[in-house]
């Protein structure tokens, strides 16, 4: 069984009065960065240092195929996220475009695509399996497998040069999974959980939640995170849990992304809820639920664009401001410097 981290609380009294100093000494009206401000005390705290430095930024795009499809709750076959993946790998999706347009390193891994890619350079082989299985009729995948894919998970986060790390995936039928997860990791009604996905109409969303429904009375009985996990959760879903579990056991700065990616967090921040220190939320998706997500975790989106993309095409997008956030609070002159006088003091 996985052996969830040790994840220290960032918390730290007198290293955020240095920093709350540092920020307010700077040539500026005081607050008057907004966000970026907390935001840069955010990183100074989870890098413990008044001049945090962001090193080579990358994103992992987590691939996995899900059983529960055979129950029609997507407009697409399954075929697609195999396709999905040779395009990532070609530089075809949207991903690839803004991921290199902000200079960040794009890594896409198979976590359990019902599909044999061979070694190919640009994917991280962690197949777990050919895609989980069914879970209207059984758990997606044992307790023990979940496991497995988490500790996978957490060692490539170990792996990983740099210290930030973009989340993203790729997966027909994940959102299933997350409005599942969702609902039973928050309480939350399940009308408020499910949406439209990659497009459903009302009628495809409705019975989307049938299936859901029924599934969740199937599974009564689990109750703790990795028993949620599995009865309902995907191989990238789980893999993502335990990557962001190792990247906060190491100071990294988790950058998250839409609605699949939350609901990863969902689990893996109630096996370690000092998680959510290390979380950067890069946006606030158009997937019904997501914002629900966010306000039951206390988050802060950076960006609100209306995106339901998926990919880490939000954490791509806010990587510029992350970075903003960090080079202002070392590269601006402070009022003594820049010998500027500072009327507020």
């Amino acid at each position: 069984m996985m052996q969830i981290p040790s994840i220290p609380p960032v918390a730290d009294a007198a290293l955020a009065a240095r920093l709350d100093a540092a920020i307010d000494n700077k040539t500026k009206p005081r607050g008057s960065l907004g966000r970026l401000e907390s935001l840069a005390k955010q990183i100074g705290l989870v890098q413990q240092s008044v001049r945090p430095q962001l090193r080579e930024p990358s994103i992992l795009v987590f691939a996995g195929d899900h059983g529960v499809t055979e129950e029609k709750i997507s407009p697409f076959p399954q075929s697609v996220t195999w396709q999905m993946v040779e395009n990532f790998l070609a530089g075809g999706a949207a991903i690839n475009v803004f991921a290199a347009q902000n200079g960040c390193a794009l890594h896409v891994v198979d976590a359990g695509v019902n599909h044999d890619f061979g070694p190919r350079e640009r994917l991280l082989d962690r197949k777990q399996g050919y895609g989980t299985r069914n879970f209207l009729h059984e758990p997606a995948m044992s307790v023990e497998a979940c496991a497995r894919a988490m500790e996978a998970g957490a060692d490539l986060a170990a792996s990983m040069p740099g210290n930030l790390i973009g989340f993203g995936e790729m997966g027909i039928g994940n959102t299933t999974s997350a409005a599942a997860l969702m609902h039973r990791l928050t309480g939350l009604p399940l009308e408020d959980c499910v949406g439209a996905g990659a497009g459903m109409p009302p009628e495809g969303i409705a019975h989307k939640q049938r299936v859901i429904a029924q599934a969740l009375r199937r599974h009564a009985d689990a109750d703790t995170p990795l028993q949620i996990l599995a009865a309902f959760g995907g191989y990238e879903i789980a893999m993502m849990a335990g990557a962001m579990l190792g990247a906060a056991a190491r100071r990294k700065l988790i950058l998250v992304d839409g609605f699949i990616v939350t609901a990863a967090l969902l689990a893996a921040a109630r096996m370690a809820p000092a998680l959510t220190d290390y979380c950067v939320f890069s946006h606030c998706s158009n997937e019904r639920g997501h914002a629900l997500m966010l306000s039951h975790l206390g988050a802060s989106p950076l960006l609100q664009l209306g995106l339901r993309l998926g990919e880490g095409s939000g954490c791509a997008l806010a990587l510029p401001l992350v970075q903003a956030a960090a080079g202002f609070l070392c590269g601006m002159a402070t009022f003594d410097s820049a010998g500027v006088s500072d009327q507020e003091r």
